[in-house]
């Protein structure tokens, strides 16, 4: 019981952690929480393309069924965000997703996803951990049924509808690397009209060897596709698909940030309405609100934050830097699928590389990277209080301006770039993040948090 905790996106682990029984302990803390709302409606139980994910959730469903739901189990594995607005589209209970997400194949994880589609705030998955317990059966002539069912259909004529764009003539290159956005991703932006050259989009629940994280050095293949030609587009997603990255003819891979500032600008066109960004996201996309006239949120790192911030603001477009991103009217949660149909049509309309320059020439350009420091878990906490104590004057040769401790500390110096440090959510590790007008600005203070932090674990 002590190796479960929800982070700030579910439960991940090895899976020499990540066993049976503890999976069933979930079933029933999420079955006790359910209980004691007097929530007795349907729960959807879905699984990503790793190996053992279609077994665990089985075994989630029968510890539902044992506790008196009826579940909803996908024909196939499919992505995250599919799952999530079938809560809502289907007004079920809730949902519990078997996934790691972007980490190694040796990882699985689970994440509860409460009646509004939303990610669950920590106040529920506190109670979830406080139920965890062996599954406690009610009388068999009690217990639920499971039922499979097709989630994907209804979700793309959704997405259809939301989006409603022609994309003929758009040639887009898709890598799903071997996650659960292939034939569903691809699916889509072919039944809107777009030409689709596949990648990675086999089954292979090892994903090729590697972490199934759409970032810049894991996409070559999908770079050099679109930079050579024929695509005019290129769109990965991660193993869950509730993440996406894009890559452009000019500029190859679009950093986040810039992505995020190019598809709220597109949307600003027709809408109105604020952006939520996480503390580790570029200020630009605040530049592009404030040139609209609309406000900006910031919130700590982790969607179930962006989330709730999107919900009391009525927020137009929210999102994070590592590439999930949320629009009003659709879904407050990461999903990289209907985002890939929405960063299409504001391709359609015009080119992502000319969109994101016309903003840099009208808010200056930003650069932006982050590395990771290894530290235990049980370190974090610890470390952190102690950069407290050991913050620098300056760190590059630039005076610090001001400290931002929303989320760990987020260090602004008087050249306006910035360094982040934060504990990571989801593996033992510490994050640095940094922003400024350069690469080689953004390298320098990458470098400097490191000395930092550092000695500090």
């Amino acid at each position: 019981m002590d190796q479960i905790s929800f982070g700030t996106d579910g439960w991940r682990a090895t899976l020499e952690t990540f066993t049976d029984r503890r999976v069933r302990m979930v079933g029933q803390g999420v079955a006790s929480v359910l209980r004691e709302d007097d929530d007795t409606g349907t729960v959807a139980v879905g699984y990503d393309a790793r190996e053992h994910s279609r077994g665990f959730a089985e075994e989630l469903a029968r510890v539902l069924c044992a506790n008196g739901f009826d579940v909803l189990l996908p024909e196939r594995d499919c992505p995250t965000p599919v799952v999530a607005w079938s809560v809502r589209d289907r007004d079920l209970a809730g949902a519990l997703m078997l996934t790691a997400s972007h980490n190694p194949p040796e990882y699985n994880g689970v994440k509860f996803v409460p009646e509004d589609g939303s990610p669950a705030p920590a106040d529920v998955t506190d109670r979830i951990e406080a139920n965890l317990a062996d599954p406690d059966p009610l009388p068999e002539a009690e217990h639920g049924a499971v039922e499979e069912v097709d989630l994907v259909g209804p979700y793309v004529d959704h997405a259809l509808a939301f989006v409603d764009t022609d994309l003929d003539g758009l040639t887009v290159a898709y890598d799903a690397m071997h996650g659960s956005g292939r034939d569903v991703t691809d699916r889509l932006l072919e039944a809107a009209g777009a030409e689709v050259e596949r990648l990675r989009c086999g089954t292979d629940p090892e994903f090729g060897g590697e972490s199934p994280e759409p970032s810049a050095e894991k996409l070559d293949t999908l770079i050099e596709r679109v930079r050579s030609g024929p695509a005019d587009l290129g769109i990965a997603n991660d193993g869950d698909a509730d993440r996406i990255g894009v890559v452009t003819p000019e500029r190859g891979f679009l950093d986040p940030s810039l992505f995020f500032a190019a598809v709220y600008d597109h949307l600003l066109e027709s809408e109105s309405g604020s952006a939520v960004r996480t503390v580790s996201t570029s200020a630009i996309v605040d530049r592009v609100a404030e040139a609209h006239g609309e406000p900006v949120a910031e919130t700590p790192v982790g969607f179930k934050h962006v989330a709730e911030a999107m919900r009391e603001t009525d927020a137009l477009m929210g999102g994070e830097e590592s590439g999930g991103f949320g629009v009003r009217g659709h879904l407050r949660n990461k999903d990289g699928v209907t985002l890939a149909l929405l960063t299409a049509a504001a391709a359609v309309e015009r080119p992502l590389d000319e969109r994101v320059s016309a903003l840099e020439d009208e808010h200056g350009e930003v650069h932006q990277d982050r590395i990771s420091v290894d530290c235990p878990d049980d370190r974090k906490s610890e470390v952190i209080a102690d950069l407290d104590g050991a913050l620098p004057d300056e760190i590059a040769g630039t005076a610090v301006d001001r400290v931002n401790d929303v989320d760990g500390f987020k260090i602004f110096l008087a050249d306006g770039a910035w360094l982040l440090v934060r504990p990571s959510g989801t593996e033992p590790k510490l994050r640095v993040y940094a922003e400024a007008t350069s690469d080689e600005r953004v390298r320098e203070l990458l470098s400097a948090g490191r000395e930092l932090v550092e000695p500090l674990v």
